[in-house]
């Protein structure tokens, strides 16, 4: 009996387009309630459209049968996420309603801890979920910069382009783009971003304060990223010079050497790595 792998996109299909129809929503709800204007509703709409497309297109590649809980808070975050980016559009040209932004902003970050959270409890854990949740994460830590930038000096932006030109540097240096592997560190650092740049956006300290504080966040990042690349250059380094070391190892006086598989020298290389 012939197996039948038809791949139906229907119910992911679905999913994006309720993602785009509540960013609609929420689009006009500010609209009402604090003012958009035509800036922040271009590039509200803009986000939802751009969201709407990579997203259907990286769940048809992925083929996930289930669109699963946790990419739903996902899913929710980057709609908050996308009325984020319309106020600080529209604070370019208009006062921005700062306690609006600030509440979408928070529970934005907020629900950044609970789709990790559901989608190991309900074991529906995927790298296209783990790469949504990181680039929806990565976009708020980009448009926050941007308004933070505007009072405190345009060295804010290197907070949220230090991933993107990460990313960039990769396409040019292969080696960055191995796998790192899980720091908790990591993941520390970058939760900060959003909760530092947001403590910064509120109004709620002094601007000598809030430039303290953004200073740190960027301390904070450019040693996390220092320290990644650092252990990937390592890695490349000694992963490279495995092959040509000949990777022999010697038993006892007057055996024969032998020699030790590449991939076998890798793996111990990755290993210390690691450790180290």
């Amino acid at each position: 009996m012939a197996r039948n792998d038809t791949y139906d996109a229907r119910p992911a299909r679905r999913e994006t387009a309720v993602g785009a129809g509540a960013q609609l929503l929420l689009l006009l709800l500010l609209g009402a309630a604090a003012g958009l204007g035509p800036v922040g509703w271009v590039c509200g709409l803009a986000f939802a459209v751009a969201g709407w497309a990579v997203l259907s297109r990286a769940l048809h590649r992925a083929r996930l049968r289930r669109f699963g809980p946790a990419n739903r808070v996902t899913l929710g975050r980057a709609t908050l996420v996308g009325g984020v980016t319309a106020l600080v559009a529209d604070s370019f040209v208009s006062a921005p309603p700062v306690p609006v932004l600030v509440v979408l902003t928070a529970v934005a970050l907020v629900l950044d801890g609970v789709d990790g959270r559901v989608a190991r409890r309900t074991g529906t854990c995927s790298p296209l979920g783990a790469r949504f949740d990181m680039e929806v994460d990565a976009f708020l830590i980009l448009v926050l910069s941007v308004h933070v930038a505007r009072d405190i000096g345009p060295w804010v932006l290197l907070i949220g382009g230090m991933r993107y030109a990460f990313v960039a540097a990769a396409r040019v240096l292969p080696w960055l783009s191995a796998p790192l592997p899980p720091s908790t560190a990591r993941k520390t650092v970058a939760a900060l971003q959003g909760v530092l740049l947001l403590t910064a956006d509120s109004d709620l300290l002094p601007h000598a304060t809030d430039v303290g504080v953004v200073a740190v966040a960027l301390a904070l990042l450019v040693w996390s990223f220092g320290r990644d690349v650092g252990w990937l250059w390592r890695v490349s380094r000694g992963v490279a010079a495995a092959p040509a070391a000949g990777a022999v190892r010697r038993a006892a006086p007057g055996a024969v050497p032998v020699r030790a598989p590449a991939g076998h020298a890798a793996e111990e290389l990755l290993e210390s790595a690691r450790v180290a």
